[in-house]
């Protein structure tokens, strides 16, 4: 026994690329001998094998990687034997702060976690497996993903539980923020969840702007649901109050109230909440963004609240919030953080049941009622674009106001997912222009790019207008703006010209989504999908194309040159001449890249003209 743990180490040892003792290298190769006697000569292959181990260590894996794997004792689970989201919570948030702090070098705080969706429930017995690594660094935070799954000992099963992310940011002495260095990502994986990152993050800035203004734009009356044969019970009789004394178990190494600690208490109290309101025991599906507004120390008191914000007919939302003030009570309360949560009753054959209305008190209690109704559109909205697999997701979404940020999310995020990939074949080359094809699945893509002698932000300027596409695309006949969403998103209808082989042209309704480099190295990005709008229906005299996905990458080469690329991921209804010229090979793609090079550079001096 005493040898295979020495042989243990050894093999972590030379994993890690970590210089092995010769007294050490000896005792394992010798054996049990070794432990009793002096070490005996060795054979001349067994020093061998060891060196040659040293010397192929195993492929490198991503420095900020932390695997965690937790056996679930009858402890850490509720009254049916399932594993307690609260722990769940702590777990994920330990591993994810020993991630950030991997690639930070210092102590690092959680500042927020996205979204999480509970797939399944984890049973006593089983395992729970935790990976987590750093996604991209900002200046002074980080993105962190989590991926949770869970593995049954006696069946070798493995199933999906969760998928998070969290921002944690780095912090110096005396609590100042520190200066994170870049992530340089290795994978396809860790490429594609580089890029996309940036786009996550500017969604969770713009997250509180999106339900402001749906509720600006919806009714101000409180409209409260009728259901058949249901009661309201007042939400006042669902709320929560509940203190709790900071401990040094509680604490981090930071001296710090642990996240994860937090968000288990915070997640008691929602429970309690939902189970006053249906006199059963509740399952946590959901939970919207934590975000933690200050810290907590050792000695304070944590006051948490929970009340339900409003019941649907077949799930609930629970407002909780967590609130600290120290020893003196004359000191005002420091607010920490807060969330809601979103909570089922499974009946017996796991299917969620029918739930009482809510009776909202009047003023906070139906501002409240509102925005749960407000969150629930964003939710959906949100899971339906973002989470859904792209095959599942229809090509044209219907765009609306409470969806855009959303569906510019998804926009751009396919298109970068799209340039990450990796086994591009290059299939052409001409005049300098050069196209590359991808196979997959059910999509063919393609990608055209070439050098232009023009700066990258004077060529974003160009090209993200649609308007201008028919001066140098002879397959557009116009492109109209039909609405200005933001400054960098913009509705057009795009009409293309008709082609030899069919009757009448192509339309398109096509969301337009732009967006300038996060940090160096990062392209210039015009996406560009298909969307449903009301006020543009099919109509009889265009036959309604679709794209799931295109667009321009501009990547800087110098102050005066820059890579221009265009993507796109070919469906059957898109542009006949592009499925007609990727079959083919034939030059037209070149030419129409040709016609865009002297596009840019004709243009480009009258732009610096305006500017």
């Amino acid at each position: 026994r005493a040898t295979v743990l020495l042989s243990r180490c050894l093999l972590k040892m030379v994993k890690e690329n970590i210089v092995v003792p010769e007294e050490i290298l000896n005792l394992c190769c010798n054996g049990l001998q070794g432990l009793t006697s002096p070490p005996r000569s060795q054979e001349p292959g067994e020093r061998e094998e060891v060196l040659g181990a040293m010397a192929s260590p195993s492929p490198a894996r991503n420095p900020t990687e932390v695997q965690m794997s937790q056996l679930v004792l009858p402890c850490h689970t509720n009254h049916r034997g399932e594993l307690s989201t609260g722990q769940l919570l702590k777990w994920i948030d330990t591993a994810a702060c020993l991630s950030a702090e991997r690639h930070a070098g210092c102590p690092c705080v959680t500042a927020s976690m996205d979204d999480i969706y509970f797939e399944h429930t984890i049973s006593v017995g089983q395992v729970v497996n935790i990976k987590a690594k750093v996604n991209r660094a900002f200046n002074s935070s980080m993105e962190v993903g989590i991926q949770v799954s869970y593995e049954d000992l006696c069946s070798g099963k493995h199933c999906s539980i969760c998928k998070a992310y969290a921002t944690f940011v780095a912090q110096g002495p005396a609590g100042s923020k520190v200066k994170l260095k870049p992530l340089t990502p290795q994978t396809e994986e860790e490429k594609i969840e580089h890029s996309i990152a940036a786009e996550r993050r500017r969604m969770r800035l713009v997250h509180k702007d999106t339900l402001k203004d749906l509720l600006t734009r919806s009714p101000r009356e409180t409209e409260l649901e009728t259901r058949d044969g249901s009661t309201a019970v007042p939400a006042e009789k669902t709320r929560v109050e509940s203190v709790e004394l900071v401990l040094p178990p509680h604490a981090n190494h930071q001296g710090n109230t642990f996240g994860g600690q937090i968000m288990a208490w915070m997640e008691n109290v929602a429970t309690i909440a939902a189970s006053r309101l249906c006199h059963a025991h509740p399952t946590l599906q959901a939970i919207e963004m934590f975000h933690f507004r200050g810290p907590s120390q050792v000695g304070d008191r944590l006051v948490l609240k929970a009340i339900v914000n409003n019941a649907f007919k077949n799930s609930m939302e629970v407002g909780v919030c967590a609130e600290a003030y120290g020893q003196e009570m004359s000191i005002s309360r420091r607010h920490i953080n807060s969330a809601f949560m979103t909570f089922v009753v499974l009946d017996q054959e796991g299917r969620p049941r029918a739930l009482p209305m809510v009776a909202p008190e009047p003023g906070d209690g139906e501002r409240r009622y509102r925005e749960a109704s407000a969150r629930k559109k964003i939710r959906l909205d949100r899971k339906y674009i973002i989470s859904c697999k792209q095959t599942e997701v229809p090509l044209s979404v219907p765009w609306d106001q409470s969806n855009k940020v959303y569906l510019s999310y998804n926009n751009i995020s396919a298109l970068k997912t799209l340039v990450a990939k990796a086994n591009w074949a290059l299939a052409r080359e001409k005049e300098k222009v050069r196209m590359y094809t991808l196979e997959e699945d059910k999509f063919l893509s393609f990608r055209i790019e070439m050098s232009v002698c023009i700066a990258a932000g004077q060529a974003f300027s160009l090209l993200s207008d649609l308007r201008r596409r028919p001066e140098w695309d002879s397959h557009y006949a116009s492109a109209k703006l039909v609405q200005q969403v933001d400054d960098d998103d913009m509705i057009y209808h795009v009409v293309s010209e008709t082609l030899g082989h069919e009757n009448k042209p192509q339309d398109f309704v096509i969301l337009a989504s732009r967006r300038k480099p996060c940090s160096k190295g990062d392209p210039y990005v015009v996406a560009f999908r298909s969307v449903t709008l009301p006020t543009h229906p099919a109509s009889t005299g265009f036959t309604r194309g679709e794209t799931i996905c295109s667009g321009f990458c501009i990547w800087p080469e110098s102050e005066e040159t820059s890579k221009v690329a265009y993507y796109n991921q070919a469906t059957p209804g898109y542009l006949n001449y592009v499925t007609t010229n990727v079959a083919g090979l034939s030059s037209n793609f070149c030419a129409t890249f040709k016609a865009c090079e002297k596009f840019l550079l004709k243009n480009k001096e009258d732009l610096i003209v305006r500017l």
